[in-house]
């Protein structure tokens, strides 16, 4: 419980201050504008993996060790289309199949501060798990993560809330 109230306290106090930053001009150096339809055009590939799980309400049944190995392909405008196979919190095999964009925050030198926010598809919820997910019909439910992240470099760090289940930090190198 403490580790979590302290997540959710990093995660407010990296988003707060920087709400008044998204009405400025962007970093230099990052693009932020939002043209329609991105461009498609590769600028780099993300590969992660998660490092830490924790459910919001525990249950003997959830498993903290989702062994996640997602890929994420950006291009310049900082639009992104991934893929993720992971264990779910019932040690099932599922995959998520998703798009979304970045936003920096805050950037300075090879540092950067971003919220990422993804929609797509879920899969792997089955059996008496089916209705742990909603609108999980067909095993397939449309999924939506905000997350907050650091990089550094090529390398980026991730705190993804996964509704109101629990939260996840990945890891991950920049290609």
């Amino acid at each position: 419980m403490p580790l979590r109230n302290a997540l959710a306290a990093l995660l407010l106090g990296l988003l707060l201050p920087a709400l008044p930053a998204l009405a400025e001009e962007p970093a230099e150096g990052w693009r932020e504008r939002i043209d329609w339809p991105p461009v498609m055009e590769l600028d780099s590939v993300l590969v992660q993996t998660s490092l830490y799980t924790d459910h919001f309400s525990p249950d003997p049944e959830h498993t903290n060790n989702q062994r996640l190995i997602g890929v994420e392909l950006h291009n310049p405008e900082l639009w992104f289309a991934g893929f993720a196979r992971f264990k779910n919190s019932f040690n099932q095999d599922s995959h998520y199949l998703y798009v979304g964009r970045e936003l920096t925050m805050w950037a300075s030198g090879d540092t950067r501060i971003r919220a990422k926010l993804s929609a797509g598809i879920l899969h792997g919820y089955r059996g008496e798990y089916r209705d742990k997910i909603p609108f999980n019909r067909y095993e397939v439910a449309p999924g939506i993560l905000p997350t907050v992240g650091v990089s550094w470099r090529r390398l980026e760090t991730d705190l993804i809330i996964f509704g109101a289940a629990g939260l996840m930090v990945t890891a991950g190198w920049r290609f």
